[in-house]
């Protein structure tokens, strides 16, 4: 009874300890009750807490503190005592609504305007203070996937805005992620609920007004290398109560829709062995599939499925065939990482796959290198390969396949034909035979093209060898960044007009002998742009026919953009124009018809959705979310 009643009051002093620490350093700023104060937010038990005391955030005015081992136990624990800002938030109410029935649930959000209520029937519901509207979200136009659909084509239905309107849109709301380096994103909108993300961070919005729901949040990764060091995330993916993210170590976990709880996390590939992971995952039936990031940095890549219940892995496809199409020693760190967000139908999975490592170097690694640069179409269910086709064989000038595969019925040279269509990062545009794969158009959507005569008869390209890299320099076009990138590409079907958004630029192309080193990406060379030339992009509208453009929108600026594309049923083509406006145009004439500056340079694609019979189009810009809509 004795060392009962010494160690309880041990524990009253441990905690009164803390108590003074945190009025004394830490209530200045974050309020006696850590609930937020004129300095810095509210505060609450986080796992990275010891971290952030003992660091600080420069970038956001907090320094750091020196505490012995012992008051920092002391300080991190009475600090565990607080409640988190959801929890001050959150509390159960019952509301009456003027139809005289109640509706119960928990308090999510609530301001001067409206209450966001988590009902006990597991649906959300805002609910107006201003104006006479109750019950659940209508939602009417939802952007379920990446893509907005499982073609990939980003076009929607939509067509409340038109070219006959569009003149009117403005800003509806905007939603900052704070310290967020480069926005890539693009929504997903279910249920009139948004979420968005950025590397290890999931938010979900209230799609009307952009009023945070919830936050899922975890510390970014030290020691990382590649693209996910650069805290890189494009989204999530939805399927019934979950919501599917990869985190930049990558891991790919699941998150309760309701309320961001996670239910599972799981370790698709070791980041120490140069691992990460920027994409969106893609559901399809009861697996959720991703690949990984490290493209560059001789990390062999692969398309993993997943169980949506469990997260237990059920198939693995390795992108790098084997030793017959790699001769030589590269292909133990012979990269090909399928890092982006693929496409299906009914029954295929269509996967782009990134570039060989070395990546201007072919000295070791000779033969086509299969799957590198190419789009692998896979039983969606055992990840059994049906058929390849490899866009660049050999490739040498990191030109790799990862762009948006875009799937269509339609009539192709007067047969009706399954197609699968992608503008390459070669310079080439393609049409293929989706269900098997044959090649039936390659025409060049860029005029600075020196790398290859043409595409034969079989799909393969005429490569030019004055086209290779040397240790003292070769120009080539286009240059390493491609004709075009991942950012979005987009199909109007009835225009059945293919949008892109064009580079003309080249590059000179260098080559060496540096070889895998851990912590390194992995060249074998070098790029850099041609002297005196001035890159030089272009919004195209291409014939899927001949593959020949049919109007352009040339951008004024200095080629550096990376802003994809939406079509609409209204008629309209939405663009991020190099200028940093928010722009969009007439989908069969090119007719420039309305733009908004956002001052903003561009890292990702926009999109469109419908709330309450509403249609808003949403884009980040920077660092923040912003949402349109007509008044």
């Amino acid at each position: 009874m004795k060392l009962a009643i010494l160690a309880g009051l041990a524990m009253c002093a441990h905690a009164q300890d803390g108590a003074n620490l945190f009025a004394s350093r830490c209530a200045g700023c974050h309020g006696a009750d850590g609930a937020g104060g004129e300095h810095a937010p509210a505060i609450g038990h986080r796992p990275n807490l010891r971290d952030i005391i003992a660091n600080g955030i420069k970038d956001r005015g907090m320094p750091a503190f020196s505490f012995t081992a012992t008051e920092m136990t002391a300080l991190t624990a009475y600090i565990g005592t607080f409640r988190t800002s959801a929890e001050r938030i959150e509390s159960p109410v019952t509301v009456t609504l003027e139809n005289g029935k109640t509706l119960s649930g928990i308090k999510k959000n609530e301001s001067n305007y409206e209450l966001q209520l988590l009902g006990t029937d597991g649906r959300l519901h805002v609910i107006s203070k201003s104006r006479d509207q109750r019950g659940p979200i209508d939602a009417s136009g939802d952007w379920p996937t990446y893509h907005g659909n499982f073609n990939g084509n980003r076009h929607s239905n939509l067509k409340q805005i038109d070219v006959s309107n569009v003149e009117h849109l403005a800003p509806a709301w905007m939603f900052p992620i704070a310290n967020a380096k480069r926005l890539e994103g693009t929504p997903i909108v279910v249920d009139g609920v948004m979420y968005v993300t950025t590397a290890n961070e999931c938010y979900a919005l209230d799609a009307r007004s952009g009023r945070q729901i919830w936050h899922y949040g975890r510390p970014l990764t030290k020691g990382l290398i590649g693209d996910a060091s650069s805290a890189i995330n494009r989204g999530v993916a939805v399927l019934s109560n979950k919501i599917f993210m990869v985190t930049d170590h990558a891991h790919i976990i699941a998150l309760n829709r309701v309320d961001g709880r996670l239910l599972w996390d799981t370790e698709m590939a070791d980041f120490h062995s140069h691992y990460g992971a920027t994409g969106a995952p893609l559901v399809v039936g009861n697996l959720v599939l991703s690949g990984t990031s490290g493209g560059d940095e001789g990390a062999p890549g692969f398309i993993a499925a997943f169980d949506t219940e469990t997260g237990k892995q059920a198939w693995r496809f390795s992108t790098i065939e084997g030793p017959k199409t790699w001769i030589g020693r590269a292909i133990e760190h012979g990269c090909v990482d399928a890092w982006f967000t693929g496409t299906y139908d009914s029954d295929l999975v269509y996967w782009p796959t990134g570039n060989p490592c070395p990546d201007y170097n072919g000295d070791e690694r000779k033969g086509d290198n299969l799957y590198a640069n190419s789009v692998v179409a896979l039983e969606p269910k055992t990840g059994k390969l049906r058929w390849y086709y490899q866009f660049t064989p050999h490739d040498l000038h990191d030109w790799d396949a990862v762009a948006p595969l875009l799937a269509i019925d339609t009539l192709f040279k007067g047969k009706p034909r399954k197609l699968l269509l992608q503008a390459n990062r070669n310079g080439f545009f393609y049409v293929l035979d989706r269900i098997t794969g044959e090649f039936l158009l390659g025409e060049p959507f860029v005029k600075k093209m020196d790398w290859a005569d043409g595409i034969d008869a079989k799909g393969r390209p005429m490569v030019r060898a004055s086209a290779t890299p040397t240790p003292e320099g070769t120009k080539a076009c286009p240059n390493a960044v491609g004709a075009t990138n991942w950012f979005s590409s987009a199909y109007n079907p009835e225009t059945k007009f293919f949008y892109v958004m064009a580079l003309e630029s080249c590059g000179i192309f260098t080559k060496s002998d540096a070889w895998w080193e851990p912590g390194k990406s992995f060249y074998g060379g070098g790029t850099k742009r041609v002297p005196g030339e001035k890159p030089e992009r272009f919004l195209r509208a291409l014939d899927i026919q001949t593959g020949k453009t049919v109007w352009e929108i040339p951008q004024i600026g200095g080629g550096a953009g990376w802003g994809g594309l939406l079509s609409t049923a209204g008629g309209l083509v939405f663009f991020c124009d190099e200028s940093g406006a928010f722009a969009a145009a007439d989908a069969k004439s090119g007719k420039l018809l309305w733009h908004f500056f956002t001052n903003q340079g561009w890292h990702a694609s926009p999109m469109t959705y419908a709330v309450d019979g509403k249609q808003y189009v949403a884009v980040a810009a920077g660092s923040n979310f912003i949402s349109f809509a007509l008044p």
